[in-house]
């Protein structure tokens, strides 16, 4: 009996003691879901930190107060994912460089490190290295990324054109660009071209082709031709002069003019781009032609400028002389700004400007000498018309002069018998007259809105 009463009491103190390690795994349970946001932080997988929690439970609650103490005072090392691995072998910087650097994964090979942010803000990693002992990625950069290229691709253009760079290939003196980027152009070619055609389906390719001191001629294709996309832009380089000339003829409404572009076509730069159609126009374009900055010097045979949709001019310095229309929109065309003289429309259809919609002039200067002119449908400033009554011989001498000084002084290379004057400085109360050939007209007084006068 006695015995039986001695195994009882055995039996009790086992179950008790049972009790209270269930209750120690509990609380280190609860202990391990807390601090799982700092697992987090230090980018140690969920399962391998779950791990070693449960391995840590097993020591003392000193022990383990002690090791979370370290955690939360030094979170740039990661806790042991697996037993036996070394801490060194999953330790990660990511809190050693600037602000937004960033760690993610964790699933790296044996002895692989992954660094983060140690570079510039907002770096980041992957941390999935490849296999093999010692593989690593690294992400953010430590401030030295290597050279950061400025263009897609760079081309010397000649017989055989030279290339560095992607999306570009070569057809003989052709170089045809592919896909979206920056590229820039230098040398002459004579019968070469340079075709833009990123496909029809990549209606938000943005490509720009800078110009850098080159010469193309192309006597039976446009010496730029912008197949397809949707937003190309041709930029003289700050500094450099440039030529494209063609002899394309009209054969049809396409691929007709020095620079020709089935979609709208930016012009922008502080260069100068020296354009010559000796059978066509200087720029044509199916959809809208913008002129945002840089100097050109167009001579056509047909019209100097030409859009499907719209011409607008924003900036620049542009001299225009044509055989037919100066600048021509069979939409709308908007004067903003720049400093643009036209010398074009002889024939009596044709114009020195003409827009068959709307026109709309806010500022910058425009001169213009032809047979006819479009005047402007709407005008922030006075502007002046002069019909000269007869027509003027070519090669004559022009001045017009506003408040008793000259504001500008042109020689239209064909006939003309009309002048126009778009300038921020007219207002009402002006004095205006001309000047031909030396041969001074009568004086007129300015009114607002539009002023025609006749100095026959």
């Amino acid at each position: 009996m006695k015995y039986r009463r001695l195994m009882a009491a055995v039996a009790a103190m086992v179950v008790m003691a049972s009790m209270v390690s269930c209750g120690k795994d509990k609380k280190s349970s609860t202990v391990t879901t807390s601090e799982s946001p700092a697992a987090t932080d230090t980018n140690t997988a969920g399962s391998d930190t779950t791990t070693a929690d449960k391995e840590e439970t097993t020591d003392s609650d000193g022990e383990k107060t002690t090791t979370k103490a370290k955690e939360k005072d030094d979170k740039s090392e990661t806790t042991t994912t697996k037993a036996g691995e070394k801490k060194a072998d999953t330790t990660t910087t990511a809190k050693s460089g600037s602000s937004g650097g960033s760690n993610s994964g964790g699933n790296s090979s044996s002895g692989g490190s992954s660094s983060g942010g140690s570079g510039s803000s907002g770096g980041s990693s992957s941390g999935n290295s490849s296999e093999g002992s010692g593989g690593s990625t690294s992400g953010g950069g430590s401030g030295d990324t290597g050279t950061v290229k400025e263009y897609t691709a760079e081309i010397v253009l000649g017989s055989t054109p030279k290339v560095t760079g992607s999306n570009v290939t070569v057809n003989g003196s052709t170089v045809i660009i592919t896909a979206e980027g920056d590229y820039i152009f230098s040398g002459s070619v004579s019968e070469g071209q340079i075709v833009v055609k990123t496909g029809v389906a990549k209606t938000e390719d943005k490509v720009t082709i800078v110009l850098n001191g080159v010469g193309i001629s192309n006597s039976s294709q446009p010496a730029i031709f912008i197949e397809e996309c949707k937003r190309c832009t041709i930029k003289p380089k700050e500094g450099s002069v440039n030529y494209v000339s063609s002899g394309v003829e009209k054969k049809s409404a396409h691929e007709t003019g020095a620079i020709f572009s089935n979609d709208t076509i930016k012009l922008k730069g502080n260069g100068e781009l020296n354009i010559t159609a000796t059978a066509s126009h200087g720029i044509n374009s199916d959809d809208d032609v913008v002129i945002e900055s840089g100097t050109y010097n167009i001579e056509s045979r047909k019209s100097g400028i030409i859009a499907n949709t719209d011409v607008t001019i924003n900036d620049g310095n542009i001299h225009v002389k044509s055989g037919t229309n100066g600048i021509k929109s069979e939409g709308t065309l908007n004067v903003n700004g720049g400093y643009t003289v036209i010398s074009g429309g002889t024939k009596e259809e044709k114009s020195a400007v003409y827009a068959y919609s709307t026109f709309s002039y806010t500022n910058g200067y425009l001169y213009a000498a032809g047979n006819k002119v479009s005047t402007p449908t709407y005008s922030d400033h006075p502007y002046i018309v002069a019909d000269l009554g007869e027509v003027v011989g070519g090669g004559s001498t022009v001045e017009m002069v506003l408040d008793g000084t000259q504001v500008v002084s042109m020689e239209p290379h064909n006939e003309f018998r009309c002048l126009m004057m778009l300038s921020p400085d007219v207002h009402e109360g002006s004095n205006f007259y001309t000047v031909i050939n030396g041969n001074s007209s009568s004086e007129f007084n300015v009114s607002g809105g539009q002023n025609l006068f006749s100095l026959k």
